[in-house]
């Protein structure tokens, strides 16, 4: 029962093994069919195809038409030249069976690296080593093929000396055994186990280098798609803030002061030209920031909040990558002013040194609904979050939270030196070349 268990354990293996080579033969002839389009729009225009040529499939199967080289024993075995033919069928047999099973398993490093594929190897040694000293001739140049097995399925530093090893046994055996053609025994079985294993082994980094791109590219994207719904949520969020603020404003002023509510609905379609403007800009890539532009929509939108804007400026100018991050700051801290404080009163101070630009933003709400606190670096929704890993990007900080006269205050911090660094951090898109 238990040996019925194995066969059956093993015939699942291998109708395993035979599905996973389809579905990789079916990959590969997928990528061959899109290189080969690749190839021939890139023909058209004269230009090289932006797609790698696929590689074969990595399976054994590349690696059983070197069983030809037991033709010669295979024969001798037909012609009746070998005695007890008996014992060398099964020997050919086995050695064969063997020879499937490493390789099949080569390409695989948990299997390559398992102890049955060791065993497996270890077996085929000691039938080539019975085959070879029993028959000679043709039966050495099993030897060779051991030697191919064992680049297959061993890696690392060991490679070199059990090549050499197998290499001087396989002559030493065929000296023993017909002596002439010791030479160039050793020789095939060393070269066929360091030009297989050199030639496995490029061929497996090439896929792990292959499948690295292929990560980075996903992260790429990835990274670009956050930023890009990090840009949209800083744009419309204020924007959408402004919009309805005013819109309030306008139905507020409307039944006593129809003029009023028309200057605040010029101001709703100004806002959202602007915004239109802005998000076309973001799509292609080439939105700047401007501090004084943040701060002048700041005052507008915090008087039609009715929120008293406060706004002092000093120290020296800022480059304009510094400008654009402590923009964005302005935009979200005074949305979240807008929206969330409930208060009457909004502070915000631009302080430029040598070495430092610091922003702070300070209301006198209530909205928080924390008790006040040392505030603390990134805390906040979606926005504040996205504006630390900005800051941060720059070599700055960003401190959000309750403060202890009341209120809530967001801080900025970003050193002035960092311009590279800056211009990293506010870049939304690769320029078009």
């Amino acid at each position: 029962m238990t040996w019925t268990r194995r066969v059956r354990s093993r015939a699942r293996e291998w109708r395993t093994a035979r599905i996973e080579w389809k579905a990789e033969h079916e990959r590969w002839k997928a990528e061959h069919e899109r290189f080969k389009a690749a190839q021939r729009a890139a023909g058209k225009k004269g230009g090289v195809p932006d797609v790698d040529r696929p590689g074969p499939p990595p399976t054994g199967f590349a690696l059983l038409p070197w069983l030809l080289m037991g033709m010669g024993a295979f024969s001798n075995l037909l012609q009746g030249k070998t005695p007890n033919p008996l014992i060398g069928g099964l020997g050919l047999l086995a050695f064969n069976s063997l020879y499937i099973y490493v390789t099949f398993r080569s390409f695989e490093r948990e299997k390559r690296e398992a102890v049955s594929t060791r065993v497996a190897l270890l077996l085929m040694g000691l039938v080539t080593t019975g085959l070879a000293l029993g028959y000679g001739g043709s039966w050495l140049f099993f030897f060779p093929l051991l030697g191919l097995a064992t680049g297959a399925a061993l890696r690392g530093p060991w490679l070199g000396r059990t090549g050499v090893l197998l290499a001087a046994y396989a002559g030493a055996i065929s000296g023993v055994r017909d002596g002439s053609d010791a030479v160039n025994i050793a020789y095939g079985t060393f070269l066929s186990s360091m030009v297989t294993a050199a030639i496995l082994g490029l061929s497996e980094a090439v896929r792990e280098l292959r499948t690295a791109r292929e990560e980075l590219a996903r992260r790429a994207v990835e990274k670009e798609r956050l930023r890009f719904s990090r840009d949209l949520h800083d744009l419309l969020g204020h924007t959408l803030s402004v919009i309805v603020v005013k819109s309030e404003a306008a139905r507020r002023l409307a039944p006593r002061n129809m003029d009023a509510a028309l200057g605040q609905i010029a101001d709703i379609e100004s806002v959202g030209r602007q915004a239109l403007t802005e998000i076309r800009e973001a799509v292609t890539g080439y939105r700047e920031g401007s501090l004084a532009t943040e701060l002048t929509r700041a005052r507008s939108a915090l008087s039609a909040a009715s929120v008293k804007p406060v706004v002092r400026q000093s120290g020296e100018p800022l480059d304009p990558q510094t400008e654009a991050l402590l923009g964005w700051v302005v935009r979200e801290a005074v949305t979240n002013v807008v929206r969330h404080s409930d208060a009457s009163r909004c502070e915000i101070t631009v302080e430029s040194g040598a070495e430092q630009a610091r922003l702070t933003v300070t209301d006198n709400g209530t909205g928080t609904g924390k008790p006040a606190g040392r505030p603390q670096q990134g805390i906040g929704g979606t926005g504040l979050k996205g504006l630390t890993e900005r800051l941060a990007a720059a070599g700055g900080s960003l401190t959000a939270g309750p403060s202890l006269r009341g209120g809530f205050t967001v801080t900025a911090e970003l050193p002035v030196e960092s311009d590279r660094l800056t211009k990293e951090a506010v870049t939304t898109a690769p320029r078009a070349s």
